[in-house]
């Protein structure tokens, strides 16, 4: 049986990785709404707080495709090397080093301290 929605037919094997990758991002959504203000955490790190396992590209790919009106703290997932994940002198990037300096987190030349600033749940 196929179910249709907008036109396209979609099959049982379709929905189920839409649904899969649809609990992934609920995953990912939930864990990065947590992360406290003044705080950071790596795209590994968040990965595997949200239960995703080695994920730190995935995660970065959902974050850069978030709609501009969204309010998740994306600005508080950085690097591994404390860098932040836009690319430098972007109006992301000066974005992301507003945002970390109004809660508090001190950007140095785009990178953060994550002996510092890491959020450890």
């Amino acid at each position: 049986m196929e179910e249709h929605s907008g036109g396209c037919a979609k099959t049982p094997a379709a929905l189920k990785r839409f649904t899969e990758a649809a609990r992934r991002r609920e995953m990912l959504y939930i864990t990065l709404s947590q992360v406290p203000e003044g705080t950071v955490v790596t795209y590994g790190q968040l990965a595997e707080l949200a239960g995703l396992g080695r994920a730190a590209r995935w995660v970065g790919t959902q974050l850069r495709n978030l709609p501009d009106d969204s309010r998740l703290p994306w600005h508080r997932v950085i690097n591994q090397a404390g860098r932040l994940g836009v690319p430098e002198g972007s109006e992301a990037w000066h974005e992301q080093c507003q945002r970390l300096r109004t809660e508090g987190v001190q950007v140095s030349n785009g990178r953060v301290s994550l002996q510092h600033y890491r959020w450890r749940p």
